[in-house]
């Protein structure tokens, strides 16, 4: 059953853009306190708008309409934002398409909230739809990691010492003694969730008291394969994997007040964040030119996410508040180069070993026939030379027998010319 009506075709990519949703979050409590005002406005499902209009000659560099795949006021809900584009990405893992979701945007600006909600979403439709199938059997892997001060961490285990990436010739980068679970039900998966959530690095800054100090990727691993009852002929196994990408926010020092270990982290996810802009800009105007992946591990990892095989969506979140009118225009300028990136997803197909050991089986078979087909041939052959061999023997031993038999006449008949006295040369038969 295909999830979103993609043919299970493992052939040419299948190259589609980016889909990209921004979402605008009420103003907060703080900002609420400091009289502050909202800059932004949906004013339809693609559109937002910057509503400060005294503003604008004095920043007429900047658009005043940006047009995204979909965009959300802060009276959207996360489900909204789930069902209406990011569902179609995250469950073509279902179908053998690699998917990767993100949100980015700056700190506090509701990443981490819309994000948790997707993935819960994203998981429990996947479960759904695994119990309604019958002809195929499903097999879930989980992991998580993190990247804090660009240094990887698994999410799942109390060792907190980094892990080293690897570039694979089939899968690319992979990262080294990653712990993957196999998921059993949704209660795992809670409990899985709520690991990485305390494993996660967050501190509190000036802007947010639960500020995420690192960028989380949880990946789901799906493989499926026709089940015993199905009947299918070919049993190749999809496998595919779903990323769902909570991105440490942009902040500026000046805002969050950040000194000593904040203020590192801070720099790190700045310039982390430097490097995926960075990508994303060259992928949407030059595609083919050298793109920096390896400038950070963040983009390394999600390389194939990015600008390769795999489907993406990426949610970017705004703060409305005039005092993050900087911070919001970036966000919305990296939303612009990212809804011109094209990726190229394929189904992953990969055969299994009952199927390898079905078709040995059958060109052992088919072997056998031959080889006992030029073996009844061979002997049919061998038959046929023998009983030649045999004529020409005989016709030989025959001719010898006939020659010894014309001697033997000759030399009587000579015996007898001379007894009689007849002068041989005068007999006209002798030669």
């Amino acid at each position: 059953m295909s999830i979103s009506g993609d043919e299970m075709d493992p052939g040419d990519g299948q190259e589609e853009k980016i889909f990209v949703t921004v979402r605008v979050r009420p103003l907060n409590v703080k900002e609420i306190a400091k009289n502050d005002v909202s800059d932004w406005e949906c004013v339809s499902n693609n559109t937002i708008i910057y509503k400060n209009v005294k503003a604008l000659t004095e920043r007429s560099m900047y658009p005043n309409a940006y047009t995204f795949d979909r965009v959300y006021g802060c009276d959207s809900t996360t489900r909204q934002v789930y069902e209406e584009g990011v569902k179609r990405i995250a469950l073509s893992a279902l179908n053998g398409f690699n998917s990767s979701v993100f949100a980015y945007g700056q700190t506090s600006s509701g990443k981490t909230y819309t994000m948790t909600g997707i993935t819960q979403y994203a998981i429990s439709d996947i479960f759904d739809h695994i119990n309604q199938q019958d002809d195929r059997e499903f097999v879930l892997k989980f992991s998580a990691i993190e990247i804090y001060n660009e240094c990887v961490r698994d999410l799942l285990s109390a060792d907190a010492t980094p892990l080293r990436l690897l570039d694979d010739p089939e899968k690319g980068t992979i990262v080294d003694k990653l712990t993957e679970i196999h998921l059993e039900d949704w209660t795992h998966l809670m409990e899985l969730l709520a690991v990485c959530e305390a494993q996660r690095k967050i501190g509190e800054t000036s802007m947010n008291e639960m500020s995420s100090r690192s960028h989380q990727i949880i990946r789901l691993t799906i493989e499926s394969s026709p089940s015993e009852v199905s009947g299918v002929g070919s049993a190749s196994i999809l496998a595919a994997t779903v990323n769902f990408v909570d991105l440490a926010g942009s902040e500026r020092a000046s805002q969050t007040n950040s000194v000593g270990k904040r203020l590192k982290e801070g720099g790190h996810i700045n310039r982390s964040l430097l490097t995926l802009g960075t990508v994303i800009r060259k992928l949407s105007k030059e595609p083919n030119g050298h793109i920096p992946y390896r400038d950070s591990k963040l983009t390394r990892i999600l390389q194939n996410s990015l600008g390769g095989n795999a489907k993406t969506a990426i949610v970017c979140t705004l703060s409305p508040a005039h005092a993050h009118l900087e911070q919001s225009r970036n966000t919305l300028l990296f939303a612009v180069c990212a809804k011109e990136v094209r990726t190229s997803a394929q189904v992953n197909v990969v055969m299994s070993e009952k199927v390898l050991v079905k078709q040995l089986q059958r060109e052992m078979a088919r072997l056998e026939h031959e080889l006992k087909n030029m073996s009844g041939t061979t002997n049919d052959s061998e038959a046929i030379i023998k009983e030649k061999e045999l004529q020409i023997q005989k016709m030989e031993q025959e001719i010898k027998e006939l020659t010894q038999e014309r001697d033997l006449a000759r030399s009587r008949l000579d015996e007898l010319l001379r007894a009689a006295g007849v002068d041989q040369k005068s007999v006209p038969w002798v030669c």
